[in-house]
């Protein structure tokens, strides 16, 4: 048996009142009023953030059926679009009915670019994009789900120290001027069994001796 079609089939913009960012879409119901602000990732975030009362929903365009409707949002939310800094958009238009493979595809490659410009457009969007990457991490190591590889407990292999003894000589690296201890050397005091490091030409205080003698 087929699927019953709504009544109204329209395309709608919804806009956070408190900073004017908006967000395309499609929507079908049997219920103008039915309260519907849109289900784009971005924009729930808003809407958690800022609460429904500062979002206004604006029809656009109406159209006759639900074919139609998928038809006219590819158009109207394109890359263009999405890359205008106060689009809340993340996918270009088009996403109702049944979806192929070559669909797929052709949605992940849209999506990817769709949210490479963003991240290089909306410097807002790239901070709330790291913020989430951050906390999801966060929340995935404290359930065990993921751990961060760290070298504690490790040991390089002999291979790797000597091609790393290599890079540093070729680059000069710890050596002469380019040694972070340069010009630098360690007195030790007995008495107050105290270590410091003070410049070569320093004069050595009075109760201290040259060397790191003491741990």
């Amino acid at each position: 048996m087929a699927r019953k079609e709504k009544k109204y089939h329209f395309i709608y913009k919804t806009t956070n009142v408190l900073n004017n960012k908006y967000y395309y879409g499609m929507h079908s119901t049997d219920d103008l009023n039915d309260g519907y602000l849109g289900s784009g990732r971005r924009l729930r975030y808003s809407i958690n953030k800022h609460g429904e009362k500062n979002h206004k929903r604006k029809i656009i365009e109406y159209l006759p059926n639900r074919k139609k409707l998928i038809s006219r949002e590819k158009e109207i939310v394109n890359l263009n679009e999405i890359a205008k800094k106060d689009c809340m958009n993340l996918m270009v238009g088009g996403k109702g009915g049944f979806v192929s493979e070559e669909q797929q595809k052709y949605r992940s490659v849209c999506g990817g670019k769709a949210l490479a410009l963003k991240l290089k457009t909306d410097s807002d969007f790239r901070e709330e994009h790291r913020k989430r990457a951050s906390e999801n991490l966060k929340k995935q190591h404290k359930l065990g789900k993921f751990k961060y590889d760290t070298f504690t407990g490790k040991k390089h292999k002999q291979e790797s120290i000597e091609k790393m003894k290599k890079t540093h000589k070729m680059n000069n690296h710890g050596q002469g001027e380019n040694n972070s201890q340069f010009g630098t050397m360690w007195i030790c005091n007995k008495e107050l069994k105290l270590n410091k490091k003070i410049n070569k030409n320093d004069i050595i205080p009075q109760g201290w001796e040259r060397g790191r003698k003491l741990k």
